[in-house]
């Protein structure tokens, strides 16, 4: 507990120090392309608190959110198929390799090409780029699980269902969860290309503009918005996977401690 605790705070201690020095350094600032952190912070508070938080901030939150679960719930799904079933995975398998080579952001275009700019594009961009990870680390949970346990779930007569979800399914968790959180930073990154790529709402597409028209301070205040978003859906997402894998986790350390 003792070092979890630190763990969390000097997690949080890092971000506020850098912000402390941000000030200090860039308080005195003339140069137009590094404002003063206290005018940014005056800008943040004016756009994205106020004028753009449900026009902008919401729609791209809503985006990312819609999009990781679409993700999410596919990845898990067709990675118990690919595993479970012999012929499905011979025919994804080179599919997978092939797709997972493509840069995520690489694939915002394609969709702008063949769908258009719009909210159907950017969920479809985040959801396809995120699937990958979760759908890998599921294949791999899965086929690395110990034949002991289907035969003790033999012997106990459990039914493909209740192999399904009371064996494999949590004793795959583990490795789904560090599938999920690459998955989670993937969507965050197309989320942002997606907008900054031909669309006129959204985070990505508001800090762009701001660059291009040289309004600086609004340009820095995205960035920091981005960020702070960022480090707050990590630590949000960290916190459910403590919880989820509570059990997980006090084995390993009844494990350790022995």
């Amino acid at each position: 507990m003792r070092i979890t605790m630190r763990n969390w705070v000097i997690g949080v201690a890092a971000p506020v120090l850098l912000l402390v020095a941000w000030w200090f350094l860039s308080a005195d600032s003339t140069d137009p392309f590094f404002p003063p952190l206290q005018t940014i912070l005056v800008r943040f508070q004016e756009l994205w608190l106020f004028e753009h938080f449900q026009s902008d901030v919401l729609l791209s939150l809503g985006n990312l959110f819609l999009g990781f679960v679409i993700a999410a719930a596919a990845g898990i799904a067709l990675g118990f198929i690919t595993a479970l079933v012999a012929p499905v995975r011979w025919m994804l398998d080179p599919l997978i390799h092939f797709l997972r080579g493509i840069p995520p952001v690489a694939l915002v275009p394609i969709f702008i090409s063949l769908i258009g700019f719009g909210t159907q594009m950017r969920v479809t961009s985040i959801a396809l780029a995120a699937l990958f990870p979760t759908m890998i680390a599921t294949v791999d949970g899965i086929r690395s699980f110990s034949n002991d346990l289907l035969d003790v779930s033999r012997v106990y007569r459990l039914t493909r269902k209740e192999r399904v979800l009371k064996v494999l399914l949590p004793a795959a968790t583990p490795q789904i969860f560090s599938g999920l959180q690459v998955s989670l930073q993937v969507a965050f990154i197309v989320m942002i290309a997606s907008e900054m790529l031909g669309s006129s709402q959204g985070i990505g597409a508001m800090t762009l503009l701001a660059q291009q028209s040289f309004m600086t301070a609004d340009m820095w205040a995205g960035i920091l918005l981005l960020g702070v978003i960022g480090f707050l859906v990590n630590i949000l997402f960290s916190l459910l996977r403590r919880r989820v894998l509570s059990w997980y986790i006090g084995s390993r350390r009844l494990a350790r401690a022995s």
